[in-house]
């Protein structure tokens, strides 16, 4: 089964979840976005998401303890950094090799890595896998699999940035490049974006963002199915890591961990003394976006869906071809 279509099926059956309350609040956000949110009794928001780290899929073996550490922390982190969060709290779990001899090791670099975001590791639990028999009397290894759940919060007065808020009219801008995120090893050394999240939540001109873990192509198109409109991303205007053959490449790869946000029309690019924007090129902004190195765009921009035409995204290349982006990307299920 395709990733993307349990996602939806998963989607599509917690419909009901939506304004849940019990004891513990209020259920604001279900599957479907990047932090799940819950409205608590005494009306603090907080953030919660949850993520795996599979070896031979996330990252190679040979890998060092370190890195795979940081790597399973940092990408729910970067959900968190995705709704204009904080990240306040974690919880880990991890499925070891039968014979595994780093467990201490890496132990210690997740509780690192953990409190070096604001989020320490509180509890979790530990299992040690069994080797399963291969045919042809081949030796098998149990994959190394960690889960790391965080909690975030929401500073004051800021509403979570929900991938279903872009308007018709909105500009796209990146957090950075896209591309090349495993020849440069930025897939293993990414820094979450939570001061460029925080602040575009606090702005209160950004409609929408999403953390892109899958690739431009297909994050986008998460949006826009979201949203129900059409995001519109132009080819010439993406800022492409040199390690990208094309933009093909680069909106396919996935792993940038940079943000897309949908924000009201020139609302990021205007800063004293500058006059233009120059597309895909860093534009000046002003503070609190200028906590972060800066803001790449605009990339391209939110339009009403055609008759006919289903949500989602559309990237046109220099030649004014239109390509669907939803089928641009990662699907782990593939």
């Amino acid at each position: 089964m395709r990733e993307s279509d349990l996602l939806r099926h998963i989607a599509d059956r917690s419909g009901d979840l939506f304004g849940l309350s019990g004891a513990f609040g209020q259920v604001v956000v279900g599957p479907g976005d990047d932090c799940a949110v819950v409205r608590t009794a005494s009306g603090n928001v907080l953030l919660l998401t949850v993520d795996q780290l599979v070896e031979g899929r996330h990252f190679e073996p040979g890998t060092s303890i370190d890195l795979i550490a940081r790597k399973a922390v940092a990408r729910s982190v970067s959900d968190i950094a995705a709704m204009g969060g904080r990240p306040s709290w974690g919880l880990a779990t991890g499925l070891l090799p039968d014979g595994f001899a780093h467990a201490d090791e890496l132990f210690d670099a997740m509780a690192k890595w953990a409190r070096h975001w604001g989020c320490p590791l509180i509890g979790g639990d530990i299992a040690f896998g069994t080797k399963e028999p291969a045919p042809e009397g081949r030796a098998t290894r149990m994959p190394l699999s960690l889960t790391v759940t965080v909690c975030g919060w929401m500073e004051h007065g800021a509403a979570p940035l929900l991938r279903s808020g872009a308007q018709v009219g909105d500009e796209l801008w990146l957090t950075g490049q896209v591309g090349g995120s495993f020849e440069s090893g930025w897939h293993l050394r990414f820094e979450p974006r939570i001061e460029a999240g925080v602040a575009a939540a606090a702005s209160g001109k950004v409609h929408a963002a999403i953390d892109l873990s899958d690739g431009l192509g297909r994050d986008a198109a998460r949006v826009g199915d979201a949203s129900g409109v059409r995001l519109e991303i132009f080819a010439s205007t993406l800022p492409i890591s040199h390690r990208c053959a094309d933009w093909v490449h680069a909106v396919r790869e996935g792993e940038d961990y940079e943000l897309l946000l949908a924000t009201g029309p020139t609302s990021l690019a205007h800063s004293e003394g500058h006059t233009g924007r120059t597309p895909g090129a860093l534009a000046p902004v002003p503070p609190p976006f200028a906590a972060e190195p800066g803001l790449l765009g605009p990339i391209g921009r939110v339009r009403a869906c055609r008759a006919g035409e289903t949500p989602g995204a559309t990237i046109i290349d220099a030649h004014g071809r239109e390509h669907e982006a939803g089928e641009m990307g990662w699907d782990h299920g593939a």
